[in-house]
C-alpha cells in the first residue's frame, strides 16, 4: 500500500465554478456553494484520493487559485512544480474556455520540460439552455493538449468527484511508470 502526494493546480477564469467543485469534492457532495465569493490568492484543499484497482491512495493538495489577473504575479510562485491539473470552464461562458489556452500556458511555464497529467472540466451542465460551448468542441481541444476531459454540474452534485480520481489515477501511473523504470537499471 503506496500513499503518494500531489501538488493540483486548480485554474480557470473568475466565477467558473473552481471553488465550488473542489468544496463539493472536498466534502464528500455534502456542501453546494450557493453564495458566490472571490477567491484572492489561493486556497488550499488538502483531501486523500484511493487510486481505483489498487491498495494506494494519492493525498491531492489542491491550490484552488484565483482567476482575477490582479493575482496572477502571486500564483507564479504559488504553482512551481505542480504534479497535476485541472483547468476550468463554464460551459455557458465561451470566454472562459477561449481562456483555458492562456491558463495551460501559464501552468506549463512552470512545468517546462516535464510531462503535466490534466483534466479540462466544463462546469454548469445543468444550465443546459444557455450552453454555449460544445462537449464535442471542448473534448476535441482536450485531447488536443493531452489532458482528459470532463463535464460537471456541482449543483447537481453530477460528476464532480471524476476528474480528482482521474487526477490521483494518472498521478499513480507516472509514480507506477516511474518504479517500474527505476527497477529496470537496478
Amino acid at each position: 500500500m503506496v500513499k503518494l502526494a500531489a501538488k493540483c493546480i486548480l485554474a480557470g477564469d473568475p466565477a467558473v465554478g473552481k471553488t465550488a467543485l473542489v468544496q463539493m469534492f472536498r466534502s464528500d457532495g455534502t456542501h453546494f456553494q450557493k453564495n458566490y465569493t472571490l477567491t484572492t490568492g489561493v486556497d488550499l484543499v488538502v483531501k486523500t484520493v484511493p487510486v481505483l484497482d489498487t491498495n494506494d491512495s494519492v493525498e491531492l493538495f489542491i491550490f484552488d487559485s484565483a482567476g482575477k489577473e490582479l493575482f496572477s504575479e502571486m500564483l507564479d510562485k504559488l504553482w512551481e512544480s505542480p504534479n497535476v491539473l485541472c483547468l476550468v470552464y463554464d460551459v455557458t461562458n465561451e470566454q472562459s474556455f477561449i481562456s483555458c489556452t492562456k491558463w495551460l500556458e501559464k501552468v506549463r511555464a512552470q512545468t517546462q520540460g516535464t510531462a503535466l497529467p490534466g483534466v479540462l472540466v466544463g462546469t454548469k451542465t445543468d444550465l443546459a439552455g444557455r450552453r454555449s460551448v460544445d462537449s464535442a468542441q471542448a473534448q476535441a481541444w482536450a485531447l488536443g493538449q493531452g489532458l482528459e476531459f470532463f463535464e460537471t454540474s456541482v449543483k447537481e452534485m453530477d460528476n464532480y468527484e471524476a476528474p480528482f480520481h482521474c487526477l490521483a489515477k494518472q498521478f499513480h501511473q507516472l509514480y507506477r511508470e516511474k518504479v517500474d523504470m527505476f527497477h529496470t537499471l537496478v
